[in-house]
């Protein structure tokens, strides 16, 4: 008898688990209509290769589905949802997380940015802490590590400090040419423009010496 309710239990779960993510996979695509950009809902498994960002790189099995791909307020990117597997047996577990992916108009370096956690106040402790800020409320928020300290501070100015404090927190990571802004657990769609919101506007606050040096002109003409 426990054995047939476990079972029939198993069958409800899964059950709805298809069918909000059936649900869901509809208020993605009608959303990615109503801005402009294509919808996919197969597995890709090149996006660890594709791209080098860290989080990518976690686990096993990894895939991306519900991929949306276009232009939004001028900026190229992709969003989707991102699934990998760790541990075996019973210790096994499937991880999933929503990101997007932001495409620069200019050079950028490795920066990485996620909301402080408890772990982090010990490392400050030991003297292995991340980056310190003039604004102690965004020093307090966010977790900031660059091989280049120069480049964390131009592209963490006042006013994209202040930028990021007034917005939902993500975390992020510059490569050459793109950032990533993710969080685990699906997104909504509203948390989806959130997402590009942060990332889009954080790139739009680069420093003028970046973006003059880098421009389409003196780079041979990339767009």
């Amino acid at each position: 008898m426990e054995t047939v309710l476990f079972i029939l239990l198993a069958a409800v779960g899964i059950g709805l688990a298809i069918y909000f993510a059936s649900l869901r996979r509809k208020k993605l695509t009608a959303w990615a209509g109503s801005r402009g950009l294509s919808f996919e809902s197969g597995h890709d498994r090149s996006f660890d290769e594709r791209y080098a960002f860290r989080c990518l790189q976690q686990g096993r099995s990894r895939s991306a589905y519900n991929i949306m791909r276009g232009t939004i307020d001028g900026h190229a990117l992709t969003a989707f949802d991102y699934r990998y597997v760790t541990g075996s047996g019973k210790n096994r577990r499937t991880h999933t997380f929503s990101a997007v992916i932001v495409r620069s108009r200019v050079q950028l370096k490795p920066l990485r940015i996620r909301a402080e956690n408890v772990f982090d106040k010990l490392a400050d402790f030991f003297g292995a802490g991340d980056i310190d800020f003039e604004s102690a409320e965004f020093s307090r928020a966010y977790h900031v590590k660059a091989p280049d300290k120069r480049w964390a501070y131009d592209v963490l100015h006042q006013r994209a400090i202040e930028f990021l404090l007034s917005r939902p927190r993500f975390s992020m990571e510059m490569g050459a040419d793109e950032m990533i802004v993710w969080r685990n657990g699906t997104f909504s769609p509203e948390r989806f423009e959130e997402a590009i919101e942060v990332g889009g506007g954080l790139l739009d606050r680069l420093p003028g010496y970046i973006t003059r040096a880098e421009s389409p002109d003196r780079r041979g003409g990339e767009t």
